[in-house]
């Protein structure tokens, strides 16, 4: 419990260095983001109004702090673009980005260990070759250019799955049903290929590592079942499997722009790449900092996963 307490501590600072830095490089940035909401012929009078509205004529170091208090009684702002709540359209994008990453964690998880364990135990064998082969493919295929491939062979030459969206005539309510599932089968599949990549190639090392060790000779001398080794393995593998895959999905969570832009999936990705175009500064900031939020959150979920595995690492 204190070592899980002792990562909350450490999580703070980081929390705070990562707000600063979101609000220092969105404000460094070339551009007005009055820009995308005056009309043409806006007098400089009505700049400045709307610059006191939105709190740009403050200092940097007045604006951060403002923001962030804010931010802490869970106000976002407003978007320069929408005039909606940043929250509001913030927190609809991380479910729906959360909803696809879990399912495509699921996948790459899965299929990850399958193909690590199978290559691990399977040394130098034609399986071996096989699983490593397909894992650097996953790791070095650029997943836009899947994503687009596949819409081209399932969605435009078969007509199996819809393209893009979210739901039948996009809408944004969601039910866990094939008339919705469909649309999140094509992008959560491009998205587990380069986490099943990295978690196939991290467990088979970690399996050969593992069976090369003397300890599995002498379970295996003691006269337990290949099934009781496994386990074994398993216990071993896990912790470190476990940390890999958590910051996959946090990449997932915020590193899928391409994707989702690609099959107009509106998470969160979706949203940053809104925001950048039309230079809407509450609400890039706004995603920014929910996302940092869940990755250390993750990172600490993870952690604590570990430490049931491997009790070692409490008392390190």
């Amino acid at each position: 419990m204190s070592y899980l307490f002792r990562r909350a501590l450490y999580a703070l600072p980081i929390l705070l260095g990562v707000a600063l830095l979101c609000f220092s490089l969105v404000h460094i940035a070339p551009g007005d983001p009055l820009v995308s909401v005056l009309p043409p012929d806006a007098s400089e009078e009505m700049r400045r109004q709307l610059a006191a509205l939105y709190g740009f004529d403050k200092p940097f170091v007045e604006q951060f702090f403002h923001w962030l208090s804010r931010a802490l009684h869970g106000d976002l702002g407003t978007s320069i673009a929408t005039s909606r709540a940043v929250s509001t359209e913030v927190w609809n994008a991380v479910v729906n980005s959360v909803r696809l990453a879990a399912v495509a964690t699921l996948i790459g998880f899965s299929f990850g260990c399958l193909f690590g364990f199978v290559a691990g135990y399977l040394r130098d064998s034609v399986a071996d070759r096989a699983a490593s082969f397909l894992s650097v493919f996953g790791v070095s295929m650029p997943h836009y250019w899947l994503g687009m491939v596949l819409v081209i062979v399932f969605s435009v030459m078969l007509g199996w799955l819809p393209a893009t969206g979210a739901g039948p005539g996009g809408s944004g309510d969601w039910a866990w049903n094939w008339e919705h599932v469909q649309f999140m089968v094509l992008p959560a599949v491009t998205m587990s290929v380069i986490p099943m990549g990295i978690v196939a190639r991290t467990v088979r090392a970690l399996v050969a590592e593992i069976l090369s060790n003397e300890f599995i000779v002498g379970l295996r001398a003691r006269g337990l079942s290949e099934f009781a080794v496994f386990r074994h393995v398993v216990k071993n593998v896990a912790p470190t499997a476990l940390s890999v895959m958590g910051l996959q999905l946090g990449y997932l969570l915020g590193g899928s722009i391409l994707i989702e832009t690609v099959f107009s999936w509106p998470g969160t990705g979706f949203l940053l790449n809104s925001a950048i175009f039309q230079r809407d500064f509450p609400l890039l900031q706004g995603t920014i900092l929910v996302l940092a939020v869940f990755f250390v959150l993750l990172n600490l979920l993870v952690d604590a996963l570990q430490t049931l595995f491997d009790p070692r690492i409490q008392r390190q």
